[in-house]
């Protein structure tokens, strides 16, 4: 037996490593259920103020905007590990290094140098393009994505907004998206770009319907939209003669369970126009679809809505097949986010495995192969239901 050989390198990086995970994991158990200390924090605080005569509106308004903020500076830091994740996998998958100095240890800090690049950038507006849509495209593409974090529960008491219709609220808000997306292909002033925005848009409605439909047998099961209640409904192991066996996560349950799992997962990397179904930009080989007329922070909202929905896609995975916070010893929110960014593993995976998929072949991918199975998994979990 060959055992592997480090370098002196490769043995510092793992040291990091674990020295970073033994922290995180120290500080994790002491805070402990952050829904607990943010109630705390927050009764003092509404006690003080009551004392003081501050009116019960602006505590509601200050209490608004600290959960836009912390969701805004969530997004903004997890996109910017993700951008650095994913460059580092792309990195040791083709043998080579990726980024290695900026910041210091693996080029930690890259992501904010180019950030700061983007800021710096000139603005630039082409002279055939339609000035108000061309700047309104951006924000309508990210705006939507971060108004669907608020109804995505991080772990026990941690949502912004409980809805009872959670799971319909992020699908139609996430939908006006593909508005962003022609926006900026009509507004451009680009033939290219048109066709890059139609293509995507004609891709995420298609994929939306087998996404949509994959999760139907789930809401069957629960009998509910709520996302926290169908987090809650995977609590507990199956046991098998009075021993736990597997998790009651939906992603266990036979057959039903794993291809809606697929389908979903399948659904939400073209959804977000990811690899192999990025052909509406395909950057490495054509002139990047839609939002080729786009330079500074305005391409870079395109960027941060990119991301910034593949992490909403894991976290809805993680919710609806994963158990969401479900897990021992640690708190219910280090549960979710290594859940999600497990998912996220997957979406980055894909990207440096797969070849790109040809326009006609992945809009027949959804009509002929995802849509037909979406159906008949929802008549099986209706059989079920029925036995």
């Amino acid at each position: 037996m060959i055992l592997p050989v480090f370098t002196q390198s490769q043995k510092r990086s793992v040291g990091v490593l674990v020295a970073m995970g033994a922290i995180g994991s120290t500080i994790a158990l002491l805070i402990g259920e952050l829904n607990q200390r943010i109630f705390q924090v927050w009764g003092f605080v509404s006690e003080f103020a009551s004392k003081i005569s501050i009116p019960s509106f602006m505590l509601s308004f200050v209490s608004m905007v600290l959960q836009c903020s912390v969701l805004i500076g969530f997004i903004s830091v997890s996109v910017m590990f993700m951008v650095w994740w994913e460059r580092k996998i792309s990195a040791h998958m083709q043998s080579r290094l990726g980024p290695m100095y900026t910041g210091g240890w693996h080029g930690w800090a890259q992501t904010i140098a180019d950030a700061i690049k983007l800021l710096l950038k000139e603005d630039i507006i082409p002279a055939a393009a339609n000035p108000w849509v061309h700047r309104l495209a951006p924000v309508l593409a990210f705006v939507p994505c971060f108004l669907c974090y608020a109804a995505l529960p991080f772990g026990e008491g941690l949502i912004s907004a409980d809805l009872d219709i959670g799971i319909l609220y992020i699908f139609a808000l996430s939908g006006l998206s593909v508005l962003g997306i022609v926006m900026a292909g009509w507004g451009s002033g680009n033939k290219y770009s048109l066709l890059g925005g139609l293509r995507a848009a004609a891709q995420s409605v298609s994929y939306e319907i087998p996404r949509v439909l994959s999760v139907v047998p789930i809401i069957m099961f629960v009998g509910s939209l709520k996302l926290t209640q169908i987090a809650q409904a995977q609590t507990g192991f199956w046991h098998v003669g009075g021993i736990p066996v597997l998790p009651r996560w939906f992603i266990f349950y036979p057959v039903i369970g794993q291809l809606a799992f697929i389908i979903f997962l399948i659904a939400s990397v073209a959804e977000t126009n990811r690899t192999p179904f990025d052909i509406a930009e395909a950057e490495s080989e054509l002139v990047a679809g839609f939002h080729t007329e786009y330079s500074g922070m305005k391409f870079s909202f395109f960027f941060l809505a990119e991301y910034a929905y593949v992490f909403l896609s894991s976290g809805m995975t993680t919710t609806l097949f994963l158990g969401g916070g479900s897990g021992p010893l640690f708190p219910s929110w280090v549960w979710f986010l290594l859940k999600s960014f497990a998912v996220v593993f997957l979406f980055l995976w894909f990207r440096w495995t797969f070849p790109r998929l040809r326009v006609d072949r992945l809009m027949e991918f959804t009509w002929k192969f995802l849509i037909p199975w979406s159906f008949f998994n929802i008549l099986a979990a209706g059989f079920m239901g029925l036995m």
